[in-house]
């Protein structure tokens, strides 16, 4: 699939390593790793499932995938987008900083969470 750059919200990845309905149907979705962005607060929810739900080589496994993304960070002016982004959308701390990555790049954000679905420039699987 080509197109600009999509965030990859940590749902999508669960999905997607499980090899879940959900991830074989958002697998025609999934971006090149040079158009997915991955802000590191995905990383640590992944590094946490991943330690509790997987073997520490797979974890490990996943995150140095990740790394070969685009990786981004939280700094203040996305801490404050952030803010702003719970603020009109109720969005819990780690989601608004998900989403605001995403409106920070200019991208569309992939995700299988409900409390996403209908924002804009987010491309909503529902889990099956």
């Amino acid at each position: 699939m080509k197109g600009g750059p999509i965030v990859v919200d940590t749902s999508a990845w669960v999905e997607h390593v499980v090899d879940s309905a959900t991830g074989r149907a958002m697998a025609r979705l999934w971006p090149e790793r040079d158009r997915t962005i991955v802000p590191t607060i995905v990383q640590l929810e992944l590094a946490k499932w991943g330690l509790r739900e997987l073997d520490e080589p797979r974890t490990d496994q996943l995150i140095a995938y990740t790394q070969k993304c685009l990786v981004r960070g939280l700094d203040t002016r996305l801490a404050l987008l952030s803010a702003e982004m719970h603020r009109e959308h109720g969005l819990a701390t780690a989601d608004a900083i998900v989403y605001a990555t995403a409106r920070r790049a200019g991208a569309s954000l992939l995700t299988c969470d409900a409390h996403f679905d209908g924002l804009s420039s987010v491309i909503f699987e529902a889990k099956r």
